[in-house]
């Protein structure tokens, strides 16, 4: 089986012998696939002649600062990407596979305080669809969730099957918007033969624009709208949104109209009490 990165199958099957779950599992792959692809694209050390023995800490510390520099990630994704690094360092360092251990020395950021879920941003979702300066990526991204989608559905092939941009289903704003992306999107789709809706604009063997992909469109777009475009952020605040607005709904209801478990719905009902 083709491996993404070296030693790929032998460090799955110790991961397997730690039972984590499978988005843990899946959490380590995408994590090591991305920083060896940064490797192959940007790093010499690992350009001469791809061998993963030669890496020391400053070739861990360059992707890391990209990561915060150009994804613009969170201390907590920080950490949690140099964890994945780190064991599998230490994985390759126990077999001799590699005479260092590039991550030793690197520090965990410290924790961020959690800012306030902002839900307000739903309610304003007809002025932010009519807003031309918003990339249509950034106005799709916020018409999908305020429609409840997480953006872990809504990137994935074939999700627009289940959608018609021709639909009553939505608002006169949002048909608006979606005439608008057809114009944008109809020629990347004849271009990559597909019918999905978040394409590169770029040739690429797979067309399917990526979660980082997709931030490279939102965070610029943060300095017109004024709150956090995170996908994570904009899905909790239509959360709470809902929840402010359906204080009557049963327990039972919600949960079969956002199929969450009970226990994250406590959690959400709790922010939407104390959301002002």
């Amino acid at each position: 089986m083709a491996q993404n990165y070296p030693y790929q199958n032998a460090f799955n099957r110790v991961l397997r012998e730690r039972t984590m779950a499978q988005a843990t599992f899946d959490d380590y792959n995408t994590t090591l696939t991305d920083f060896f692809k940064y490797l192959e694209n940007f790093n010499p050390t690992y350009q001469r002649d791809h061998r993963v023995n030669q890496l020391q800490t400053a070739d861990v510390q360059q992707y890391l600062a990209m990561l915060v520099d150009q994804r613009h990630i969170q201390n907590q994704t920080y950490n949690k990407v140099l964890s994945h690094l780190n064991v599998y360092f230490k994985f390759l360092f126990s077999h001799g596979w590699t005479p260092y251990l590039p991550t030793l020395d690197l520090k965990s950021k410290p924790k961020q305080a959690t800012p306030p879920v902002n839900f307000r941003w739903v309610d304003t979702l007809d002025d932010l669809l009519a807003d031309r300066r918003l990339h249509v990526y950034t106005r799709l991204t916020l018409l999908l969730i305020a429609h409840g989608f997480s953006a872990q559905l809504f990137l994935k092939p074939h999700f627009a099957a289940q959608l018609s941009t021709t639909t009553t289903d939505w608002s006169p704003a949002a048909q608006t918007f979606l005439q608008e992306f057809r114009v944008f999107i109809t020629p990347l789709q004849a271009r990559f033969q597909t019918s999905d809706w978040f394409l590169k604009q770029r040739a690429a063997p797979d067309p399917h624009l990526t979660l980082p992909g997709l931030h490279k469109y939102l965070k610029p777009d943060e300095a017109l709208t004024g709150f956090a475009l995170g996908p994570t952020g904009l899905y909790q605040g239509y959360l709470v949104n809902y929840l402010r607005h359906h204080p009557r709904q049963s327990d039972r209801e919600v949960i079969t109209t956002l199929h969450l478990d009970p226990d994250t719905i406590d959690y959400y009902r709790r922010l939407a009490q104390r959301a002002e």
